[in-house]
């Protein structure tokens, strides 16, 4: 028999026990009351209450009928029954023992200990001055099937007076022991539905005693919000602020800001790395974690056990479906890089790579001529034969797809043509601008980095064109010369780099000089490499393609060298800066500042996804002293000293949209007529191309969407909760930047429109373009390693007739250790990879229609769905236009990273709405 364990709420001012048979939860104290006990229910203070009294005694007032839940069934004047519909997500996975807590849990929920929901009225009541509140109301029965078996539906029914209004919030309380993640509630009486959007996780009432608030579908400015629920709306969102004090717990979903303190280790001398966000050393915020500091004095928090992962607000954590896509990548990474490791503790050191089918062998495909001869370390019985067979499993099961620039040309990395085409169609095709004048100047000091005029002199110049019939003074005027300058943003980081000495790499300062023939083709001319000057020397090479053996070979070193550059600017400037870090504050002050209620909220949603995860875990193990990346790529243990140099001397809000950034390289033109408002210098330009397509497609999107709520000229300044966002996104999230003058200004719908689209472009196309071709352009390491461990000898240097005998030999042992290039492989693969569960740009219309019942906001997303299947059209017609040399050509791939659709896995193709890896 059960025995009844009360639940005690408040409805307007008026306490009132419940007694719901079943046994009390564990953690949760219990007390035996009898049924008979009296039950007070109040419906309204406009009607009487209604007593039940102790059975067998007689009444002249209504009694309620003897059921289990007599508040719910009882028929009072005036009063109707509104049923909420709860759907709840299973998890997809789970343990034994999450298994039995899921069926005890079920068994709660049938009997109304699982959850309990409350409606809220859009219209006050008059006695208390607060929006009128139905009684706090079990979800009941047995779980209904629905379609789709990761959800379960359950029930729950209200008795409130006609006159209640409309529901425009529920109060939220979960009564078990562990989170529930709801996905909706749908709201039905006889003639209306109302839908509650969920997909959040509630918290147990035993984390937090706080129920939680859930707003109707129905967006609406903050002038707008009914007065039932506008006090709601303001206790939700200080809810999520927090008070900036203490360790964030993993239950929780407050947004706030903090620096970069948590990358180094003060307590160990190899792993101290400085604090970012401070003025020698300014940087975008992070999420706060409040994790315990380990130093004060630079205040840096602690990096926690190797296992456990960085705090990230509860709705922001991957689900099972993209966990499980990562842990299949680290599994093959542990064993990729298992190879190499034992190998190098065989012969106590890493191994290079000696020939091209080293490298040719780490790939599961036919361009491996032939079987290699099984590898064996010499060790007899069973560790010995334990080793072979872990030395040989790379043969078959853990072998990498063949990269896209090799799969079907093998020799297309040698090719200049394919160097060249790589800044326009490449993974980092946003560095390339035009050559306006000469000479080239540096900005730096010259007191501390020597003359600022290039050695990419005239003549030099002048001499390169003269093979393409032309003069310097013609091809300046044609806008047939490019740079890729790499200088003075490398440069100050040279001496440091070359000096370390765990895992020692050498580079230089790099600027690079391209070609446009008329034939379409963009080739380098000359690149200049760059050391600190020294008294006896400026130490700035020029080195230009050759005809001759040794020429040859010392071109494809400096083009080694400009590609090992290109590779760390990439990812720690225009991949992880100007992306990752650059929107985490957009999303901390969108969370902070926005109502859920507020169409802005509603329009970023989709684009917010899973970036604070991803960023959470860079820190952990990517960023961080120590990581992949400074073990992998050029800069080393200086990595995020470049980042921030970086954002010290480049980033600008109002540069990051496309048009903006190709006008700034002087990539294009502005032009009233074209239709993104600007005209390429190249017309095939792959990513600009299409990426304008793109940013078009958003931009429209945008505009129709932010004129439609902001009607009123005045309403975007009126706008309080829109104009503390875009103050905060400044004066906190970019605080290092918060006084420069570019910030736009937010007082026009066209200014807002501007800076939606900037932010909804950064997430989707420009992240896919810059992020999803690492693998496909950076898995063969030749074509673009991350780092080299030597310079270009010179005639006096002691390598130079070792290199002059064997340059292949030289070349390859130039290139990252074995397991320097299988740690990045791993990564760059798992970076490139689509998750099953990605949301694409193109499905934008089906992840926003459960936000949005007005059929005009729709038809927006509808038609931005249908433009991008043209956009994706055309980008295939133009893969096949012959004309287009950066396109298509024998053995080329296609330019595919701005194509909208993709399935999962690696593809080189797809825009999901968000920064999701």
């Amino acid at each position: 028999m059960f025995v009844a364990s009360p639940v005690k709420t408040n409805f307007n001012g008026v306490s009132l026990g419940r007694s719901p048979a079943f046994p009390a939860l564990p953690r949760r104290r219990s007390h035996r009351v009898p049924i008979s006990r009296q039950v007070r229910a109040v419906i309204s203070r406009e009607e009487k209450a209604v007593d039940q009294e102790e059975s067998g005694k007689s009444t002249n007032k209504p009694v309620i009928n003897s059921s289990p839940f007599p508040w719910q069934r009882s028929k009072y004047t005036g009063s109707k029954t509104v049923t909420a519909f709860v759907k709840i997500r299973k998890k997809i996975k789970e343990k034994l023992t999450e298994r039995f807590e899921h069926q005890l849990e079920l068994l709660m929920k049938a009997i109304g200990q699982g959850m309990l929901i409350q409606l809220v009225s859009e219209e006050i009541d008059p006695d208390t001055g607060k929006g009128r509140r139905s009684l706090e109301t079990p979800v009941l029965g047995l779980p209904k099937a629905v379609k789709d078996p990761r959800y379960l539906e359950f029930t729950a029914d209200f008795t409130v007076p006609f006159n209640f209004g409309k529901p425009g919030a529920i109060l939220v309380t979960n009564l078990l022991s562990t989170e529930i993640c709801l996905s909706e509630i749908i709201i039905k009486d006889s003639s209306d539905t109302i839908l509650f959007p969920g997909h959040t996780w509630i918290h147990s009432r035993i984390d937090n005693p706080q129920a939680r608030i859930i707003f109707r579908s129905q967006p609406c400015l903050p002038s707008e919000t009914p007065d039932g629920i506008k006090e709601l709306r303001e206790k939700d969102l200080v809810s999520v602020r927090g008070d900036g004090k203490g360790e964030r717990k993993p239950h929780e979903r407050i947004y706030d800001y903090d620096v970069y303190n948590d990358l180094g280790d003060p307590r160990k001398k190899e792993r101290v790395r400085p604090v970012l966000g401070v003025p020698e050393t300014p940087y975008p915020r992070r999420c706060r974690t409040g994790r315990p500091l380990v130093s004060k004095d630079p205040p840096c928090e602690s990096r926690g056990k190797e296992k456990e992962e960085f705090y990230v607000p509860r709705d922001e954590v991957f689900e099972e479906i993209k966990r499980d896509t990562f842990r299949a990548g680290r599994f093959k990474a542990l064993f990729h890089n298992l190879v190499p490791s034992i190998s190098a503790a065989l012969s106590n050191l890493d191994i290079p790579f000696t020939c091209f089918s080293d490298i040719d062998n780490l790939y599961k495909s036919n361009i491996v001529l032939g079987h290699t001869e099984p590898k064996d370390t010499g060790l007899g019985g069973f560790i010995g034969g334990f080793m072979n067979g872990i030395l040989n499993v790379t043969e078959t099961l853990l072998k990498y797809d063949t990269p896209a620039v090799i799969k079907w040309d093998r020799f297309a990395w040698l090719r200049d043509n394919e160097f060249g085409r790589q800044a326009l169609a490449g993974v980092n095709p946003v560095n390339i601008e035009l050559l306006k004048e000469l000479p080239i100047r540096s900005k730096l000091d010259p007191a501390l980095y020597g003359p600022q005029e290039s050695v990419l002199t005239e003549e030099v110049i002048a001499r390169e064109v003269e093979h393409y019939g032309t003069t310097i003074e013609k091809a300046l005027e044609e806008k047939r010369l490019f740079l890729v300058d790499y200088h003075d943003m490398l440069l100050p980081f040279v001496e440091k780099i070359n000096s370390i000495k765990e895992d020692p790499r050498k580079t230089y300062a790099s600027r690079t000089i391209f070609y446009y023939s008329k034939n379409g083709a963009l080739r380098p001319l000359a690149i200049e490499l760059s050391l600190p000057p020294t008294p006896e020397s400026e130490n700035k090479f020029v080195y230009t393609h050759g005809h001759d053996a040794t020429t040859h070979w010392i071109w494809k070193l400096a083009k080694a060298h400009v590609c090992s550059n290109d590779a760390g600017v990439h990812q720690l400037v225009n991949h992880w800066l100007r992306t990752h870090a650059a929107m985490e504050p957009y999303i901390i002050a969108t969370n902070r500042q926005l109502s859920t209620m507020h169409p802005v909220y509603k329009l970023l949603h989709p684009h917010m996804r899973y970036t604070l995860e991803i960023n959470a875990r860079a820190r952990k193990s990517l960023i961080n002293g120590g990581g992949i990346i400074e073990s992998c790529f050029t800069p080393g243990k200086y990595a995020m000293e470049l980042s921030s140099a970086a954002y010290k001397s480049m980033w600008r809000f109002d540069m990051e949209g496309l048009p903006a950034d190709l006008i700034r390289r002087g990539m294009a033109e502005e032009d009233s007529s074209a239709e993104c408002g600007v005209k390429l210098v190249i017309d095939d330009y792959p990513y600009a191309a299409d990426g304008l397509l793109i940013w078009k497609a958003i931009k429209d999107l945008v505009e129709s969407y932010v004129k439609h709520f902001y009607s009123d000229p005045k309403s975007i300044t009126s706008d309080l909760e829109l104009q503390a966002w875009w103050d905060e996104i400044k004066n906190k999230g970019h605080y290092d930047k918060k006084d420069e003058p570019w910030w736009p200004k937010l007082n026009t719908t066209q200014d807002l429109s501007q800076i939606l689209t900037n932010m909804i472009w950064i997430a989707s196309g420009q992240h896919a373009a810059i992020n999803f071709g690492q693998y496909p352009f950076g898995g063969y390491v030749p074509n673009r390693p991350t780092l080299l461990r030597k310079l270009i000898p010179q005639e006096t240097d002691p390598d130079y007739e070792m290199f002059m005998r064997n340059p292949q030999y030289s070349f390859l042992s130039s290139l990252p250790t074995q397991l320097q290039a299988t740690k990045v492989m791993a990564v760059q693969e798992t970076l490139s990879t689509h998750s099953p569960d990605e949301e694409y740009l193109i499905e934008l219309s089906e992840v926003q229609r459960h936000w949005f019942q007005d059929e005009e906001v729709v038809n927006y997303f509808n038609k931005f769905s249908e433009e991008l299947v043209k956009i994706e059209k055309t980008i295939n017609e133009r893969n096949k236009d012959k004309k287009l040399k950066n396109r298509t050509g024998a053995g080329m791939p296609p330019y595919e990273l701005l194509l909208p659709t993709s399935p999962h896995g690696v593809t080189g193709r797809g825009i999901p709405n968000s920064i999701s890896i």
